[in-house]
């Protein structure tokens, strides 16, 4: 039986969202570096460990694209950090920040002869996992700028805060604004 990193088992985690339950991949048999294996086809990437895509979303911005080896190394330091503060597998901590951090409306913009108008409309399950993984990194990695906390920190800190649904998170907080503008459109 594979456990991820040795440490956690998969098979444990319990995805309790239906709406994202098909996009966040928990297949104990998939490592979490594929080398690119889903780029083949246009949404195949849900097929990836739900961990790895934590892992490419931390390489996001300047300073860490595409350097894998470290990103997979502070998410390791993270949920190491995690399971040592909540005593819980911290993969499910995992998944339900991405269930808590994850807009389920959002606003387009529709044009009328010359005149743009905003509508609500609902987030596709694969966007909202996208959102909040991204909303989380990006959460995890304005904390750690300039500040003695490392990004592994700050990374636990925000994914332990996205699960208990705190309001102070970055992660949180966007998905807020974001229902927040989408209920202004409706």
């Amino acid at each position: 039986m594979y456990k991820l990193y040795g440490k956690w088992d998969l098979a444990e985690v319990e995805v309790t969202d239906l709406g994202i339950k098909r996009y966040a991949n928990l297949d104990p048999v998939i490592l979490p570096h594929s080398s690119g294996r889903h780029a083949r086809q246009q949404f195949n990437k849900s097929n990836l460990l739900i961990v790895e895509r934590l892992v490419n979303s931390m390489m996001r911005g300047k300073k860490n694209t595409g350097k894998k080896q470290i990103a997979m190394r502070t998410v390791e330091d993270a949920l190491e950090i995690i399971n040592t503060k909540t005593k819980k597998n911290p993969v499910q901590v995992l998944i339900e920040a991405i269930a808590n951090a994850g807009p389920r409306e959002e606003v387009v913009r529709l044009k009328y002869g010359g005149i743009s108008v905003p509508k609500a409309v609902d987030t596709a399950p694969q966007r909202r996992v996208d959102s909040a993984l991204r909303y989380i990194s990006m959460g995890a990695s304005q904390a750690a700028f300039k500040s003695k906390k490392s990004l592994a920190e700050c990374l636990a800190s925000e994914l332990i805060a996205a699960a208990n649904r705190d309001a102070k998170c970055f992660s949180i907080n966007r998905k807020d604004a974001k229902e927040r503008v989408a209920k202004a459109a409706r």
